[in-house]
């Protein structure tokens, strides 16, 4: 109002203007004087008031927790002044401890009672619905557990916990709904009922933006596939967020090595469907332009290479398209050179200048200066029980030596096949106290090298089969290698002790002895069921010694003495001789004892990356051995074999493998029909060297063809089948007889699976088998066409007698058998005379199989890692085959330890 009616005054006259001024500036000068006295007169007129102080702090409702404890909990302590934010503060202090589900605070002129309602203690945590992921994988990965208190947010992140493990799984659609079962004592058990619902899968893959190639032909580049019927065992169809990233880098590497230089993936995008059950996934990608090589050139800093020579040998070449892939191959090419002359720390770098003008790319590599490099020394650490000088032999390079980097590959390829160290050992190559100096470095983990095994199987061969071996391949640390083996089966047993030292005398020499006793039952069929027929019992003992002649190829020689005893069973002799109408004549002649002294030399050509799964590499080797230098048999017997292995990427291996022998005796046998080498020491060939055909199924073979009454003329004279029809039949007996020649081709492709297949250890491949086992002279036959007359060859070698319907001798009418080959029906006193024997001694043996052309046959087989053992199944087509030999469709083996 002072304003409005200064405002007002100054309108009115200059005198009233002055003298209103003047007032103004007495009152506005006396207002801070007033101000403090107004401010003592109500000090001393208003009464004294007293702000609350907390004088106690109690607790109610505790059950487990002592109250001091909770009043620990919070910041308000007795003496403290009381306000509402006071309170708050101790809601807040006592909520963030998560112990308690509800707090109240009450303050009664100072004296503060805090009410709390502890949360309960978790009595079990139980996981219902659950069947793909055990409770073993999903309670360690949760932070409740039993005695532990109770609390929602704990159990929210053990939702999303579960929810997660399940999404790694690639089931997105999985729900999980937490329950609490209230107990006594202020205790629950905590329910998660999991819905896990299906896999998601990836529905359908979308590239926009490519145009120079397929959308089928960039998914064959992806890790990721689309869900079909045909790749239910593919794990790699579930959706998967690292494997989306990668699979751009495969997309990119691939568009790189067909000459796109400047392609990108604009975006990628996995859409989850609405019902959660699959993922579609969008890739935009932007190809660019297609570039070729330019001038590609070396630029070597180090002396000791000519750029021109280096660039004339290089891969590519001006105008082939450009191909990024093929310029790292050369890097680490040139990186390798350069190492194996000594340049270990060599840098190769790649320059680029693309022209976008004619879509050219040139390269220059340049090969950085570098000193040469001197192995100033070589460590071995890790080894406990293993010697140095194990480690060291292995070495291709010596202290003082250039450095070599291909002799360092091979060196770690040494001592990853000894079995001795951890797998995928590496050498570490250190900087050494010069420039020019380097120390290598073999870090080694020992692994148990000490190995006892019992096991038992059933073969589709042997059927039940016992067998245990203990083996030491370390023996006191200094590489020997010693062992005890037992096997037991039906059909064969055998022992063995064996010694092994690589270097004899500290020297390049390997050396090995080897006692064993083998007991043989060999067999035939008769109705689908084994029919043993002669025992071979074996005694010796081989000792060999071995040496390098190169890096890959090695020569070992062997000397073998053998004892053998050939002996058949008391149901094929009659009078104490062996009967050739019960036993073939040539197993007669098998019978008996014999030793064999045997010179042997081998050698080796090896180069495969594994001895146990190779993928990369060849092996071949020669043997020759001669038996005559003492002991009574006389041959001279040859065998190579051989295998390579590609690897054709995304995990197919191609594998060819040949083998074949030759044996020839020494010393004529002099008698037809007899071949000069005897039938134990032949070649055999079937199961399961050559799938489709069973044990021995292949190669010359007798045949025992029955005689059969003619249908038309019941009465008549017996006649033979035909071959055909009886070679076709079950009602035969037939006996291998061996061959002195043999060959045996293999072709086989391994094809990988999904992950979760080969976690499995399943290892599924095609493959088709050729071979051929043949050359032996024609056994002398047997042929018996009425139970009296009994000839081997052209020769008649019995005639029985005439017997009547009783099945006693005829007599004549001096009282003597009556022996003929007319068989008379009628008996002198007007009886019939019919032959009283069993109608399957009328026979003849036939000579079958003895023929160079290929069997041949194909199929599929798997090998599995079973819990129970290794498993291999086998079914089998035979394309081409001989008469006479056997065929098998099905075929597996089946072991486990122990």
């Amino acid at each position: 109002m002072t304003n409005f009616a200064y405002a007002a005054t100054r309108r009115k006259n200059p005198a009233a203007r002055l003298a209103m001024g003047l007032l103004a500036g007495t009152m506005l000068a006396g207002v801070p004087t007033m101000a403090f006295a107004q401010e003592e007169a109500a000090e001393a007129a208003a009464p004294a008031v007293q702000q609350d102080i907390v004088q106690t702090i109690a607790v109610s409702g505790a059950q487990r927790l002592e109250p001091q404890t909770i009043l620990s909990y919070i910041k308000l302590r007795p003496g403290d002044a009381w306000s509402q934010a006071a309170g708050d503060g101790v809601l807040k202090d006592l909520y963030a401890t998560e112990l308690f589900s509800t707090v109240s605070v009450v303050n009664n002129d100072g004296n503060v009672v805090i009410t709390i309602v502890e949360n309960p203690v978790i009595n079990r945590i139980i996981l219902e619905g659950n069947k793909r992921l055990k409770n073993d994988k999903i309670l360690p990965e949760i932070k409740l557990s039993p005695r532990q208190i109770f609390t929602r947010s704990k159990v929210r992140a053990d939702v999303a916990r579960i929810i997660e493990l399940y999404k790694r799984q690639g089931r997105f659609a999985a729900t999980v709904e937490p329950k609490m079962v209230e107990l006594s004592q202020n205790r629950v058990d905590i329910v998660f009922e999991i819905s896990e619902g299906p896999k998601s899968k990836v529905r359908q893959i979308n590239i926009i933006g490519n145009e120079a190639f397929s959308d089928g032909k960039l998914r064959g580049e992806m890790v990721t596939k689309q869900a079909r019927l045909t790749s239910f065992l593919s794990s790699n169809t579930s959706y998967d967020p690292d494997r989306l990233a990668f699979d751009q880098q495969k997309l990119r590497r691939f568009y790189l090595t067909e000459g796109y230089a400047d392609f990108r993936v604009v975006s990628a995008v996995a859409e989850l469907t609405p019902d959660k059950r699959d993922f579609i996934i969008t890739y935009v990608v932007e190809e660019g332009e297609r570039y070729k090589f330019a001038d590609v050139t070396v630029d070597s800093q180090i002396r000791d290479f000519d750029d021109d020579a280096m660039a004339a040998r290089l891969p590519m070449r001006a105008g082939d398209w450009y191909d990024a892939k093929l310029v790292e191959d050369t890097v680490e090419q040139l990186t390798e050179l350069a190492g194996t002359f000594g340049y270990a720390f060599a840098e190769v770098q790649p320059e680029f200048q693309r022209n976008a003008e004619d879509l050219t790319m040139e390269v220059n590599f340049v090969l950085r200066e570098a000193p040469r490099v001197y192995v100033e020394r070589i460590d071995v650490n890790g080894n406990t029980l293993t010697q140095d000088k194990v480690v060291r032999r292995e070495f291709r390079l010596a202290e003082g030596d250039a450095f070599n980097s291909l002799s360092v590959a091979r060196s770690a390829a040494r001592i990853n096949s000894l079995g001795y160290f951890q797998e995928n050992f590496e050498i570490n190559q250190v900087e050494g106290s010069a420039p020019d100096r380097i120390v290598l470095e073999a870090n080694v983990e020992e692994q148990a090298t000490g190995e006892l095994q019992l096991s038992a199987g059933f073969s589709s061969i042997e059927n039940f089969i016992l067998a245990g071996s203990i083996r030491q391949r370390n023996f006191r640390g200094r590489g020997q290698t010693i062992g005890l083996s037992l096997n037991y089966s039906r059909y064969s047993k055998s022992a063995q002790v064996s010694f092994s030292e690589p270097y004899v005398f500290d020297r390049n020499i390997s050396a090995g002895v080897d006692i064993y006793r083998r007991d043989l039952n060999s067999f035939n069929f008769r109705n689908q069921e084994r029919n043993t027929t002669y025992e071979q019992s074996t005694t010796g003992f081989s000792v060999r010694a071995g040496v390098p002649l190169t890096e890959y190829l090695s020569a070992i020689g062997s000397y073998t003495f053998n004892y053998d005893d050939v002996s058949l069973g008391d149901q094929f002799f009659t009078n104490g001789e062996c009967d050739i109408t019960r036993a073939s004549r040539f197993l007669c002649e098998a019978i008996g004892e014999r030793s064999s002294s045997i010179l042997g030399l081998t050698f080796n050509y090896n180069t495969l990356n594994s001895r146990l799964r190779p993928s990369r590499g060849e092996t071949i080797s020669w043997t020759t051995e001669f038996a005559g230098l003492g002991g009574s048999e006389k041959y001279v017997r040859m065998r190579t074999r051989m295998a390579k292995y590609w690897p054709l990427g995304s995990g197919f291996v191609f594998s060819l493998a040949g083998e074949g022998g030759w044996i020839r005796g020494l010393e004529d046998s002099n008698r037809p029909g007899v071949d000069d080498v005897r039938l134990t020491d032949r070649f055999f060939l079937g199961e399961p060297q050559m799938r489709g055909f069973d044990i021995r199924g292949i190669g010359p073979r007798i045949v025992r063809l029955n005689y059969i009454t003619d249908p038309d003329n019941p009465d008549g004279p017996r006649i033979l089948t035909p071959l055909e029809e009886a070679l076709a039949s079950d009602q035969r007996f037939d006996d291998s007889v061996g061959g002195k020649a043999y060959y045996l081709g293999r072709a086989e492709l391994e094809i990988p699976l999904g992950s979760g297949a080969r976690e499995m250890g399943i290892r599924p491949s095609i493959w088709v088998d050729v071979g051929s086992l043949f050359s032996v002279v024609q056994p002398l036959l047997v042929d018996q066409p009425n139970g009296r007359q009994i000839r081997v060859g052209d020769q008649l070698v019995y005639t029985g007698p005439l017997l009547d319907a009783d099945g006693d001798p005829i007599l004549d009418n001096s009282g003597n058998p009556v022996i003929g080959e007319t068989f008379d029906p009628t008996a002198p006193d007007g009886t019939p005379n019919q032959p009283a024997i069993d109608p399957f001694s009328f026979y003849r043996e036939v000579f079958v199989g003895d023929s160079a052309s290929p069997r041949i046959s194909a199929g599929i087989g798997v090998n599995w890692n079973s819990p129970f053992g290794p498993f291999r199944i086998d079914i089998s087509q035979v394309i081409k085959k001989q008469p006479g030999d056997d065929t098998k469709t099905f075929s597996f083996n089946v072991g486990t330890q122990f």
